[in-house]
């Protein structure tokens, strides 16, 4: 399947909003022990697989997207990691 802006828009909002609260529940959670850096890379890797998963859903895969998608799924994620870094002081 091809994806259109609207559809790949759609995913990284669900995408946006799945890590962000991810991130509270890991900072709240005193269970869940990682450094500040280890947090950042946990994040990213998450937000990594679950987009993965997101596109097989759609039959589609990070490698079938066009360099532009794939430039503003970077983009996203970066924002993304940023807000919650500030927003988290890590």
């Amino acid at each position: 399947m091809v994806l259109t802006d609207k559809t790949l828009e759609d995913l990284l909002d669900y995408l946006d909003n799945s890590i962000a609260k991810l991130s509270k529940d890991t900072i709240s959670n005193t269970e869940f022990h990682l450094e500040n850096g280890n947090l950042k890379e946990f994040l990213d890797a998450q937000y990594e697989i679950r987009l993965d998963n997101l596109l097989q859903r759609k039959n589609s895969n990070i490698h079938h997207l066009e360099s532009n998608l794939k430039n503003k799924i970077i983009q996203r994620k970066q924002k993304l990691l940023e807000k919650v870094c500030k927003e988290f002081k890590i």
